[in-house]
């Protein structure tokens, strides 16, 4: 297993402990830490091991970020319909 790989599933531990503490933003400030550590990350698991394995990566992310991804969808539609 790579290092990109461990870093990833380091990642997707962390995001669950973030996920299981108290907030008072409803984890809004967790999430964003989330993503400014979870881009690059991204980008190296995609440049390290490949397509099929930064599509699994991506998958789980998307997992984490339920609600930041309903809310891009919303925005977007939102954008488009004028």
């Amino acid at each position: 297993m790579t290092y990109s790989l461990i870093l990833a599933c380091l990642w997707t531990v962390l995001a669950a402990i973030l996920g299981m503490l108290p907030s008072n933003d409803n984890h809004w400030r967790r999430a964003y830490f989330l993503m400014t550590i979870g881009a690059p990350l991204l980008i190296w698991v995609f440049w390290e091991n490949g397509i099929w394995f930064g599509l699994i990566v991506t998958f789980v992310a998307l997992s984490v970020f339920r609600w930041p991804v309903r809310y891009l969808v919303a925005w977007m539609r939102r954008q488009v319909a004028g």
